[in-house]
C-alpha cells in the first residue's frame, strides 16, 4: 500500500455531471440530518463527500468551494452556529484537493489513511473554531476521534468505490 509521488502528467483529473455534483452532496446532507442521531452520530457523510470530490477533481480552488458549500449547508441543518462546519470542511476540501494533485490516492489503503487523517483534521479545526471563536463547551477525546475516524474511513472506502462509477475523465 505505498503512497507514491506522481508527476503532473500522470495525474488523472476527473469531473462529474451536474446531477452527481449536486445530488450526491444533497443526499449526504439529507441522510446526515435525518438518520437517527444515536446510531449514526459517528459518521460524517458530508465530510466523506467533500474528501472524495476534492481528491477526484484535484483542483484546490474547486475543493475549497466544494467544502465551503457542503459545510455551510450542513451548518444550516445542524444545531451549531452557521460557519463552524463551513470553515472545517473548507480546510479539508482544500487540503484533499491539494493532496490529490500530489499523491496517488486511487488505492483503497491510501484512501483509508487519508480519510482517517482528514477526519482528525476536520475534528481539530471544528473543535478549535467552536471553542476559540464561538466559545462552545466541547470535550476532545482522542480515542473517540480515532475510532470515529476509522469508522468513517471504512464507510468512505465503500462510498468512494460507489462514487468512482460516476467519474468522467477530462
Amino acid at each position: 500500500m505505498p503512497i507514491t509521488y506522481t508527476s503532473g502528467e500522470q495525474i488523472e483529473v476527473y469531473r462529474f455531471s451536474i446531477p452527481v455534483t449536486v445530488g450526491v452532496p444533497l443526499l449526504a446532507l439529507f441522510l446526515q440530518a435525518f438518520l437517527p442521531r444515536r446510531i449514526f452520530s459517528i459518521f460524517d457523510l458530508p465530510l466523506l463527500v467533500t474528501i472524495f470530490f476534492g481528491m477526484a477533481r484535484r483542483n484546490p480552488i474547486s475543493g475549497l468551494f466544494t467544502g465551503a458549500a457542503i459545510g455551510l449547508a450542513q451548518d444550516m441543518l445542524g444545531p451549531y452556529p452557521i460557519g463552524i462546519y463551513g470553515i472545517a470542511k473548507t480546510v479539508v476540501g482544500y487540503l484533499a484537493s491539494s493532496l490529490g494533485a500530489k499523491l496517488d490516492v486511487e488505492n483503497a489503503g491510501a484512501r483509508l489513511l487519508i480519510t482517517v487523517a482528514f477526519y482528525l483534521v476536520h475534528q481539530a479545526v471544528f473543535f478549535t473554531v467552536a471553542r476559540g471563536m464561538v466559545n462552545l463547551t466541547l470535550n476532545w477525546s482522542w480515542s473517540h476521534g480515532i475510532l470515529s475516524g476509522l469508522a468513517n474511513g471504512i464507510v468512505g472506502m465503500v462510498l468512494y468505490f460507489v462514487l468512482d462509477k460516476f467519474k468522467q475523465r477530462t
